[in-house]
């Protein structure tokens, strides 16, 4: 069962991004996403899978829903 993300949502990975930050912004979902690093704004694209297997912790962003 996939994980339930959404666009908007902050994930905190396993593994930190080279400039040092371990928080992204998930920009776009579906088979593949598109995720932005909260450190140095650099847009990474990964598989479902992968994406899923590396996040430590998920927070939902409610300021950005409406």
């Amino acid at each position: 069962m996939p994980i339930k993300l959404e666009i908007g949502d902050i994930v905190e990975l396993k593994k930190q991004h080279p400039c040092g930050s371990k928080s992204f912004e998930i920009l776009r979902t579906g088979a593949d996403f598109r995720i932005k690093c909260l450190g140095c704004e650099k847009q990474i694209w990964l598989p479902r899978p992968e994406l899923e297997r590396r996040i430590r912790k998920i927070t939902n962003n409610e300021d950005n829903k409406s």
